[in-house]
């Protein structure tokens, strides 16, 4: 499963803290990130995540891409609703696709942690028909 891993300057330490919590989930499947949010998961846990620009420099925008071409199974997107974002509408929009393309999302830990349980059972394997894959192993 192809995997987004997005959060709010005020949450990265929480995405930091979930990422290295599922680890053992998260290392049998394919990670993206934003910049820095990447960086930091990538220094804390060792698990390797390709890195697009920051969210603000059009790292949401070329998620959104990759879902709009249904080549994104999941995205936690730890979101800080008490902040003003300068890239609001690119967060909308991310979200949007997200529901218009029935891509599982979290926008908070508590959602995050059901979304990874659920991806651990196999749960999400419904996203391999979709995009015309065998379901892996690991989604069994």
């Amino acid at each position: 499963m192809n995997i987004a891993l997005i959060a709010h300057d005020k949450k990265k330490d929480d995405m930091i803290r979930f990422a290295t919590a599922y680890k053992p989930v998260f290392e049998h499947h394919t990670l993206y990130a934003t910049g820095t949010t990447g960086l930091k998961i990538m220094e804390a846990t060792g698990l390797e995540v390709h890195r697009f620009q920051s969210g603000p420099f059009g790292g949401d925008q070329e998620i959104g891409a990759m879902i709009a071409n249904n080549k994104m199974d999941m995205v936690f997107f730890f979101r800080d609703p008490l902040t003003a974002q300068p890239h609001e509408p690119d967060v909308t929009a991310l979200i949007r696709l997200c529901d218009v393309y029935a891509v599982p999302l979290a926008t908070n830990m508590g959602t995050g942690e059901v979304l990874v349980k659920g991806l651990e059972r196999g749960d999400i394997s419904w996203r391999d028909i979709i995009r015309g894959r065998t379901p892996s192993k690991e989604s069994l």
